[in-house]
């Protein structure tokens, strides 16, 4: 079983974040410029859209990016993209993640189910690592009886 990390603890992906972020600073960086270099019949209207165009596309990319699992002694915090959703430990049943899902999924005690996309199932290694941490807490501090 792994070893039960220390609180606070927060997983996030790296792949997600480096290509998010690399992605909306060259569409920011390439609207702005186009936006310098485009003939003079467009207005500064135009190209004030063109920028914000550039501002809404990196507003969405970072709302990707911010993507998050956070524990401490209290509970877990799952930020997703557009959402963010604290729950305390005995809220939480389980966390299962299968071969080809995107994410974890939370099992939660009220019957319903939150996947937790600061866990990034395309990053292998690295999401089977921060799973298994995940599960060593929610078993040392949720209700969840011990797997055999």
């Amino acid at each position: 079983m792994t070893e039960t990390p220390a609180l606070p603890a927060v997983w996030r992906p790296r792949t997600t974040r480096i290509v998010a972020y690399t992605t909306a600073g060259v569409i920011m960086l390439g609207l702005i410029a186009l936006a310098v270099v485009v003939p003079e019949q467009y207005k500064l209207s135009d190209r004030l859209l063109m920028v914000g165009f550039g501002a809404v596309v990196s507003w969405i990319l970072h709302m990707l990016a911010r993507c998050r699992v956070a524990a401490d002694d209290a509970g877990v915090t799952v930020v997703n993209a557009f959402s963010t959703r604290r729950l305390e430990w005995p809220e939480i049943l389980d966390v299962a993640m299968t071969v080809g899902d995107p994410w974890p999924t939370l099992d939660l005690a009220d019957g319903t189910s939150i996947g937790a996309m600061g866990i990034n199932g395309t990053e292998k290694t690295l999401a089977a690592r921060q799973l298994a941490e995940l599960q060593a807490l929610l078993h040392a501090r949720g209700e969840t009886p011990d797997r055999l």
